[in-house]
């Protein structure tokens, strides 16, 4: 018997149960998504080896690059299972492409839950990654403008306060402190004024040796950890749906295999019995 999975015809022994639309759309949903694997790679690798990232990141618990380049891979090896199980009709590697995905998906609905539980503890986990920050403040660029651009978009200085600059070695406040920037605050923190058309990187200098008020008439004096929350409470349409667009192509990538296995299985199903009844038939 002639066996024809990609087409679905219908004459006499040519049928077939899978669907060629499904087969390949499975496959090119999985190319994307292969592809977005290797950028992200490519990005951790950039990271990791060409900027030396791992001596500015010393202070925080996991490294980016890393982080990108495990992601990455995961993800390179996961829609490989796709690929390959889709146009193969291989039942094995669309089993596994589809248990890790739903494993991923349910990862990701309790790390929201949890997060959502425990806001407390993620609150300090969240100040004690931006105290890490400012302590490594000078010594990356991409840092400095990452905590530049936050500070400047939430009008924000520091984590609670803008004193939390004292845990800069540059920024330090105490008297032996040889540093020139002694006692100031990046200039992001500063007030600006909109007719302002040259930046004075200086505007922040000795502001940390000013009283809460004082300081208050020359840069942002509230922290960036409560602009962030009140940002994230006033946007959770926002980040729900950034979350609803994460969750909608891992159920979709679910549903496509799991329908692509079942008309597999019916399709094995099918040769068999015809098998059976040409050896047999008369069974």
């Amino acid at each position: 018997m002639k066996q024809t999975h990609g087409s679905p015809n219908k004459k006499g022994d040519d049928f077939t149960f899978v669907s060629t639309a499904v087969k390949y759309l499975l496959f090119f949903f999985n190319v994307v998504f292969w592809a977005i694997s290797v950028v992200l790679i490519s990005i951790g690798v950039y990271a990791r080896v060409i900027k030396h990232a791992e001596t500015a990141m010393a202070g925080l618990t996991v490294d980016p690059a890393v982080l990108l380049m495990v992601v990455g891979v995961l993800m390179f090896l996961l829609t490989f299972c796709g690929c390959v199980g889709s146009l193969r009709e291989n039942i094995c590697l669309l089993q596994t492409f589809c248990i890790c995905l739903t494993i991923i998906f349910l990862l990701q609905l309790l790390a929201g839950v949890l997060g959502f539980v425990f806001s407390d503890k993620a609150r300090n986990k969240v100040s004690q990654l931006i105290n890490k920050a400012i302590v490594h403040y000078r010594q990356d660029i991409d840092l400095q403008n990452l905590i530049d651009f936050g500070q400047k978009e939430f009008a924000c200085c520091g984590g609670v306060a803008y004193t939390d600059w004292s845990r800069n070695m540059y920024f330090n406040c105490t008297p032996d402190n040889p540093s020139n920037e002694r006692c100031s605050v990046p200039y992001s923190c500063c007030l600006r004024s909109k007719k302002e058309a040259v930046i004075n990187t200086m505007c922040g200098q000795g502001m940390q040796e000013l009283d809460y008020l004082k300081a208050g008439v020359h840069i942002h004096t509230n922290g960036c950890i409560d602009k962030l929350v009140n940002w994230i409470h006033s946007n959770m349409f926002l980040l729900g749906g950034v979350a609803l667009g994460l969750a909608i192509p891992q159920l979709v990538g679910i549903f496509l295999s799991q329908v692509l296995i079942k008309q597999i299985k019916d399709q094995i199903e099918l040769l068999t019995y015809s098998l059976q009844h040409r050896s047999d038939p008369l069974g």
